[in-house]
């Protein structure tokens, strides 16, 4: 059993086509077939259900394919682990990040990291929804808080503050809040994440706290567009400090109601296990930290 034949199957089941597999590989469909069949000829089940319109995978065919991709990736550590013994980080690292974090400040970091490692490879998924470690096949996810699941490994990267923000374009037109409360007559830009709408925004000083329900003509599920928005004058943004610490530099958002205190909030990176705990993964933390303490405040 070759591992050539291990990965065409989990490329087949990942794209639900024989003939794309093969189109994305540069193979010829006859090819691609040939070697399922030859994996089912040597573990003697069928692993795929082929109809004219489609594949469906069989329950022995999801049972092999939850082993394949772990075999497949204690080989991939193992190479790793032979690498290092040279003292070099190597291997593909597959990252999963928040949108306008993996946007505007990962994408940037990344290349410092390629250009240290160049045995190194990065796979990067951008998005705001709840990352699968096994549907979305990454060794690491980049998020906002803590993980649910208490089995998983997590990184503690850095706690940052919440800023309040808009253009001058904004300000210029409708004008600078001085308190918490002014924000019910401004149009504040929204996130929304799995059905969950966040337009409760909180403050806090000498005199107590405060919690304001806003409102909005714009939301979106990517924080990336919210972003954009502030950026274009479109309204006010509530964002963490590290995604958009370079448009406060450039001076394309100020930031607003900075005499009170926002709820802080955990960045962290979380590995599924232990074992993906691999000195690429330990590398991109080490960066990620340094980084970040040069920017929070």
């Amino acid at each position: 059993m070759n591992t050539s034949d291990l990965n065409l199957f989990i490329r087949i089941v990942e794209t639900g086509s024989i003939t794309e597999t093969a189109n994305q590989l540069s193979l010829t469909p006859p090819a691609v077939s040939s070697a399922l069949k030859r994996l089912e000829k040597q573990l003697d089940v069928q692993l795929l259900i082929r109809t004219t319109r489609q594949l469906r995978i069989t329950p022995q065919g999801e049972q092999f394919l939850f082993h394949c991709r772990q075999a497949l990736a204690s080989l991939e550590q193992g190479r790793i682990a032979a690498h290092q013994t040279l003292g070099k980080v190597s291997g593909n690292l597959r990252l999963s990040v928040s949108s306008d974090l993996g946007r505007n400040t990962i994408i940037h970091w990344i290349e410092e990291l390629l250009d240290e490692h160049p045995l190194l490879s990065i796979d990067l998924t951008v998005g705001d929804s709840i990352s699968d470690f096994f549907l979305d096949q990454v060794d690491m996810v980049l998020r906002y808080g803590k993980p649910e699941d208490s089995s998983m490994v997590s990184f503690h990267i850095a706690t940052m503050n919440r800023i309040t923000c808009a253009s001058p374009e904004y300000i210029s037109k409708h004008g600078k809040p001085s308190h918490p409360s002014d924000l019910k007559a401004h149009n504040c830009l929204l996130h929304r994440r799995v059905g969950r709408l966040f337009n409760s925004w909180e403050y806090a000083d000498h005199t107590g706290s405060y919690k304001v329900k806003v409102d909005s003509n714009r939301v979106s599920n990517d924080t990336d567009i919210v972003r954009r928005w502030a950026v274009s004058g479109k309204g006010i943004a509530y964002r963490s400090q590290i995604d958009i610490h370079s448009d406060l530099e450039s001076g394309q958002l100020i930031r607003i109601l900075s005499e009170f205190e926002s709820p802080s909030v955990e960045l962290n990176l979380t590995c599924p296990s232990r074992e993906q705990v691999s000195p690429a993964v330990i590398a991109f933390r080490e960066l990620l930290r340094k980084k970040i303490a040069q920017i929070v405040f």
